[in-house]
């Protein structure tokens, strides 16, 4: 039961009954304190539903009997914010009561009795309302992650059906559709590109010595440098067995042979583990361009690989170039 309000407590009881009956069928709890003594002297029916346990009263309580020292001590730094603010102070607070945590909004207000300023607040449980919002934020989070499982799982798919699985690479099937692209649009803005063509030197040395997993760890380490040496808009192929290709978009043989022979030097400074052992390797290249040493994608690709072959026929490597076609004046 609310306690049995006090004669004369708060001026206008009949306006600060109705008020309390309202704020009950909304289950808002009423609190009236004495902000002198700290002592509550009214309460409606839905705070003590809400703040008591058993056997307690509101009637000349103070915080401290009715709660424990921590919850007494912040209910305390409330109502003395709220008596600093002449306007009235929001807070929320999460007390422990009958053994489960529970969680509250509160308004309070100082008002003038004339015979003593007291400290109105009013309670509203927010434990439910906060409970269902955390379950929807975590439902709202696990579908977000699963979103983006989902979506890495649709990327791998979509990788695995352009790239190579040990390179990282792209299939050929890709690279071609790239080029033609790429030749389309050089073709109208009339712009340079490269084609690089490349092996791993001596693979098939490293397959009888090491086995065939080391020569995937030594594939698997070439396509990592080429994917670190090319931009997102170059593309790096991986034609099979020991022989590579790599589209450079909009640049010429100068640009080209700058960067690739970056590359031959990680290479050839690269040491790949495997079981214990280290198995260094090299890469040989050839490199053409559009529309300098071909103007057709097929002979274009047939350069790249006529200079590829004279980089191996001079012992691997190192980097050839493409010869330039001269059309001669009219």
């Amino acid at each position: 039961m609310a306690d049995t309000p006090a004669p004369g407590s708060i001026p206008g009881g009949d306006i600060v009954d109705a008020l309390f009956r309202a704020l009950d069928q909304l289950g808002h709890g009423v609190l009236v304190k004495e902000v002198a003594s700290g002592r509550y002297e009214r309460a409606n029916e839905a705070a003590a539903r809400l703040l008591l346990q058993p056997g307690q009263t509101w009637s000349g309580a103070a915080d401290a009997e009715l709660f424990d020292a921590a919850q007494a001590v912040a209910l305390r730094a409330a109502d003395q914010q709220a008596v600093a603010q002449p306007v009235g102070v929001r807070a929320e607070h999460r007390l422990e009561l009958g053994g489960e945590r529970r969680e509250f909004v509160t308004w309070r207000q100082v008002v003038d009795a004339g015979h003593g300023a007291r400290l109105v607040s009013v309670w509203q449980d927010v434990t439910e309302v906060r409970r269902k919002d955390a379950q929807l934020q975590t439902a709202l989070a696990q579908l977000e992650e699963q979103q983006k499982a989902n979506d890495a799982l649709r990327r791998d798919v979509q990788d695995n059906q352009v790239r190579d699985s040990v390179s990282g690479l792209y299939h050929r099937a890709h690279f071609e559709e790239q080029l033609r692209r790429e030749a389309d649009l050089s073709s109208r803005e009339q712009r340079e590109f490269a084609l690089v063509a490349v092996a791993i030197d001596n693979l098939d040395e490293i397959l009888r010595v090491h086995g065939a997993e080391a020569c995937e760890r030594v594939v698997e380490a070439l396509g990592r440098l080429l994917r670190a040496n090319t931009r997102a808009m170059d593309s790096p192929c991986r034609l099979g067995g020991d022989r590579f290709i790599v589209l450079l978009s909009g640049v010429g043989l100068a640009t080209a042979h700058s960067r690739m022979e970056q590359l031959r030097r990680q290479c050839a400074q690269h040491i790949v583990p495997y079981n214990g052992q280290q198995i260094p390797f090299t890469v040989c290249m050839g490199i053409s361009s559009f529309p300098h040493t071909a103007g057709v994608v097929d002979e274009l690709m047939r350069s790249a690989d006529r200079a590829l072959s004279s980089a191996r026929e001079k012992g691997g490597n190192r980097i050839a170039l493409a010869s330039i076609q001269f059309v001669p004046a009219h």
